[in-house]
């Protein structure tokens, strides 16, 4: 029997077959086949009469056709496709038509379970080239291929339009979705938007962001003054919305604006059922595929591309804003209140046993895990103090004017924005007004609608203006630069107060609020044991990064410690002495344990792990002949040294030191063993034997 039979009749196809429905899969891939390729579409619902000629009553031949427009890469968006396998399931299917193996799945993963289910309920398979049974081997064999084929088809053909996209890419000429703001001529070049509104409303998205430094606070001042940013809606137009904080972030992350073109700045994570496209997420910069500068036209350079982008990564480890400072106490912790952890976010409590600390217990108070950061306070402190006397030396002072004058010419483009926005919404009333003037007043329908859209267009309007008049009023009330007067004084506070500072004249509590004057936060984050990572951020939005050396409790702890023991070695080889060694390495910018600098005892310290001694001369000559030590008679007499120590310093021993040995010297004689031994047994109470001492 032949499992592939091209007839009208086929000897694989028995009443039991008759009894059960027909299926006819209808499928086509996209919404734009459906309606293109009707050819395809009639041949599919033409095999309705190859099932009645295969022996099927009209009644029992059944039309799937749900999936017109769905992919048949998966199975998860195919209702009809899952309808059918429920059918088949039950044993309600005798035989499944499709034009081709491809119209029923794209990959064997839905494939291959669908044969197995034919093959256990006896249900047939057939497309344009024949029927097929799944339950035999020949049947099994050919659909397996077809399957497989398919499979290699669809990713054939991705490839293929993936090498196309990957090509053009490269030469900047993929025509990628452009932000609001960047628009293609009728040539296909990427040009500014010609609506100066749009330009200079993006252009103050970036000053102002390089002002305030916060995408919320941005999103907070073009709110407050009445100012929407432009985005693209799903036609590809111009839409004024809202300045929210994700619309803000979106323009300050896109290299478009700054005339980078990218393709690959995202990746698929997963595949959501519920989405006809898999979830997206933003790759880091070092993961972008292709970029070429100066591609499209820039609102700003690369340069301060970057630095807003280094900005943003920075502001992601804000802290929680819910919380307040506390007032000043008397504690030692100068940055109580104001020091947050750069890994979990939360406020640090300050701890004082047994030195003030910086600990991070919020995630341990919530979930019982371990302490994030325990640093220790005063390098810290020491290190935001000296900041902070640099903040205030008369140099800085100088970039009070600088800052003013960028503050005026952010307050300019505010008003600029603010015109430019009454101009557009002036527009728009009048074109509402010549509508609703051109309509017949008969037409009662459409000149009640055009009435209420020119009464919106009205109230916008003059929102627009009032707040364009208050903008005015603001930036008429902008301070001045500094007095003279004033300048001077600051001046001279700024050096007085380190000397002040370390005087008794302040107390701890009146300290802290000098510092919390200009400072708004501290987040310190330890990447390594031996360093403390510390970001400052002052008051309007400045911020200033260092890096702080703090005590470990084990050479093996620094981070330097194995560049630090090789160049002790290699000093040490060349003839250096421990002070010198240290003194070297201290130049070097290396360090103890606990000490800023390299102290002689590490140094001392390794060479003795690494069983290197020095060889010292003797301190003192050797014993003279004719006597002997107290190692030598404690020997003799079969007792410690301890006991001849004690006898001699309770005076049982009659014996004088040296003077040239510094040492205590028993004479060479038998009568000396004698006396000791009488001492030992306590038949003398003392013995006399420094008249023996020739020499002295």
């Amino acid at each position: 029997m032949d499992n592939c039979t091209p007839l009208l009749r086929s000897e694989l196809v028995t009443p039991r077959h008759l009894r059960r429905l027909a299926l006819v899969y209808i499928r086509q891939s996209s919404p734009q086949q459906v309606l293109t390729n009707q050819e395809s579409l009639r041949l599919q619902y033409a095999l309705q009469h190859r099932a009645r000629d295969l022996g099927w009553p009209a009644e029992q031949i059944e039309v799937i056709d749900t999936d017109l427009g769905q992919t048949a890469a998966t199975a998860t968006q195919r209702v009809g496709f899952q309808d059918l396998v429920a059918k088949v399931t039950r044993g309600e299917v005798g035989l499944i038509l499709s034009i081709e193996v491809t119209r029923l799945a794209r990959n064997c993963t839905d494939w291959y379970p669908l044969l197995d289910l034919c093959g256990f309920t006896g249900c047939l398979i057939a497309d344009r080239d024949g029927i097929y049974d799944p339950a035999s081997t020949n049947g099994r064999l050919l659909l397996g291929l077809k399957g497989q084929i398919s499979e290699l088809e669809l990713q054939t053909l991705k490839d293929r339009l993936t090498a196309g996209l990957l090509q053009k890419a490269q030469r900047g000429e993929l025509a990628l979705q452009l932000p609001a703001g960047l628009v293609r001529d009728q040539r296909g070049a990427v040009q500014k938007d010609p609506n100066r509104e749009v330009q200079e409303r993006l252009l103050l998205v970036f000053s102002t962001f390089l002002e305030v430094r916060s995408a919320s606070k941005v999103a907070a001042v073009l709110t407050a003054q009445g100012l929407a940013v432009p985005r693209r809606d799903r036609f590809g137009e111009a839409d004024w919305r809202q300045a929210t904080c994700s619309a803000v972030v979106s323009i300050l992350r896109n290299p478009a604006y700054a005339g980078m073109f990218v393709y690959g700045r995202h990746e698929a994570v997963r595949r959501d059922p519920t989405r006809r496209r898999p979830l997206q997420r933003l790759r880091p910069r070092e993961a972008w595929g292709i970029c070429i500068p100066d591609k499209y036209p820039a609102y700003i350079a690369w340069s301060d591309y970057e630095k807003i982008q280094a900005m943003l990564d920075e502001n992601r480890s804000e802290y929680t804003r819910d919380r307040t400072r506390g007032v000043p106490r008397e504690g030692s912790a100068l940055l109580q209140g104001l020091v947050y952890c750069g890994e979990s976010g939360h406020k640090l409590q300050v701890t004082y046993r047994p030195r003030p600390r910086y600990c991070c217990v919020e995630l341990q108070h919530r979930y019982g895990t371990a302490v994030c950061q325990n640093i220790p306070a005063d390098p810290v402190d020491a290190q935001v103090v000296a900041a902070f006397f640099a903040v205030l030396a008369p140099a800085q002072l100088d970039l009070y004017d600088h800052v003013l004058s960028e503050h005026h010419a952010t307050l300019a483009r505010r008003q600029q924005a603010h015109a430019q926005q009454v101009e557009r919404l002036r527009y728009e009333a009048s074109l509402v007004e010549r509508q609703f003037r051109r309509i017949d007043p008969d037409n009662r329908l459409v000149a009640a609608e055009l009435e209420q859209r020119w009464e919106q267009a009205l109230r916008a309007l003059k929102a627009a203006e009032e707040r364009a008049r208050l903008q005015q009023l603001q930036q008429d009330q902008e301070p001045v630069p500094l007095d003279p007067a004033l300048r001077a004084a600051l001046v001279d506070l700024g050096q007085r107060l380190p000397t002040i500072w370390e005087s008794s004249l302040l107390s701890r509590a009146q300290k802290k609020a000098l510092l919390r004057c200009l400072i708004d936060k501290v987040v310190i984050h330890r990447p390594l044991p031996d360093h403390v990572h510390t970001r400052i951020v002052w008051r309007g939005g400045e911020t200033t990064s260092c890096d702080i050396p703090i005590p470990v409790d084990s050479l093996d702890h620094l981070s330097c410690a194995g560049e630090l023991v090789e160049r002790t070695l290699a000093l040490h080889a060349a003839g250096l002495s421990d002070g010198d060694i240290a003194e070297r390495l201290t130049e070097h910018g290396y360090r103890s344990p606990r000490s800023h600098r390299v102290l002689e005892s590490t140094v001392r310290r390794i060479r003795l792990q690494q069983r290197l001694f020095l060889e010292r001369p003797h301190s003192h000559p050797g014993r003279p002949e004719g006597y002997l030590s107290v190692v030598e008679v404690a020997e003799q007499l079969g007792v410690t040294q301890q006991w001849l120590y004690h006898h001699i310093y309770a005076g049982h021993i009659d014996l004088l030191r040296d003077p040239s040995t510094k040492l205590y010297l028993f004479p060479d004689q038998s009568d000396t063993l004698v006396q000791l031994q009488h001492l030992k047994l306590g038949k003398c109470i003392i013995v006399h034997l420094f008249k023996e001492h020739h020499h002295a």
